[in-house]
């Protein structure tokens, strides 16, 4: 398999107090450790996009983002290990002469050329998914895509003895991971997704689609909770972060904060504020690394 990963990752039981004060158990999936550097959720949504474009002789991947694109890094390491050429379309003109932050400078130092767009030309962009040249696969922003759904839908078969008592939680950006997930599931287990952007009614609808696109039928065995995105994407709460440091110092986890720690935080206050019924089992995909400090 091209960019092997260190496989089922790990499935950690945490003891928490408030959890175990509500008759929950807590675990994570870890699936930040998958891959030293397509790690989490990436490395799950892009390996069989990674072997499409390898059995069809691609000459390049192409794909989208903004300033701390998590899924523009990863693409950017994996097509370095396949000896491909990338280009990262980043939403923001303003930034193509601005010193690159930590995330624009390890794609570029991946060999990804960065191909700087304003904000208004973005989203037509992210519509005509134009290769730059014949050949070239073109990747959605996120990764998310049928290919990507079938890889995030691996992951529950690596979950011994899912059954009525279990949600699997997962962070949400565009869709894929959540509805792999779904898919994934055996009958009567559940998945959450925790939005972490706005974008009610529309990540809805961005799962249903990519459900259809996948499998030709839709799933109801998910939802989406939109109370804890912390304002949009990248943001973040001086509640959030007063959460996530002292989960990290309570458990000795770091924590990405703009993905994992709103998906944590979303669960606990479920679990404090009683919507979770004693004896629930709830698993969080870890889906990322922190970001380096």
């Amino acid at each position: 398999m091209l960019l092997p990963a260190d496989l089922p990752t790990p499935l950690q039981v945490l003891d928490d107090p408030d959890f175990a004060r509500a008759g929950v158990e807590l675990r994570l999936k870890r699936d930040d450790l998958a891959h030293p550097t397509v790690p989490g959720n990436k490395w799950r949504k892009l390996a069989p996009n990674l072997a499409y474009a390898w059995e069809t002789g691609a000459r390049g991947l192409l794909t989208y983002g903004g300033a701390y694109s998590t899924h523009l890094r990863a693409v950017a390491a994996a097509a370095q290990a396949l000896g491909l050429p990338s280009i990262g379309v980043v939403r923001g003109d303003e930034l193509a002469a601005a010193p690159r932050n930590w995330s624009l400078r390890a794609a570029e130092e991946c060999g990804m050329e960065l191909r700087f767009v304003a904000r208004a030309d973005y989203r037509a962009l992210l519509t005509d998914r134009r290769p730059p040249a014949p050949g070239w696969l073109v990747l959605p922003e996120g990764g998310s895509n049928p290919l990507a759904v079938q890889g995030a839908a691996t992951v529950p078969a690596e979950i011994p003895d899912l059954g009525p008592r279990d949600l699997l939680v997962c962070p949400v950006g565009t869709g894929g991971t959540l509805a792999g997930l779904a898919a994934g599931l055996p009958p009567g287990a559940r998945a959450l997704g925790v939005a972490v952007l706005r974008g009610e009614g529309y990540l809805e609808r961005e799962v249903a689609a990519l459900h259809r696109a996948t499998y030709a039928r839709e799933f109801d065995n998910w939802r989406i909770t939109h109370a804890h995105h912390a304002g949009g994407y990248g943001r973040l709460t001086p509640e959030l972060t007063a959460f996530a440091d002292e989960f990290e110092q309570r458990h000795g986890l770091p924590l990405e904060r703009r993905y994992v720690a709103k998906t944590l935080h979303a669960v606990h206050h479920a679990v404090v504020t009683g919507q979770l019924p004693p004896g629930t089992r709830v698993t969080v995909v870890v889906t990322g690394l922190p970001d380096p400090v």
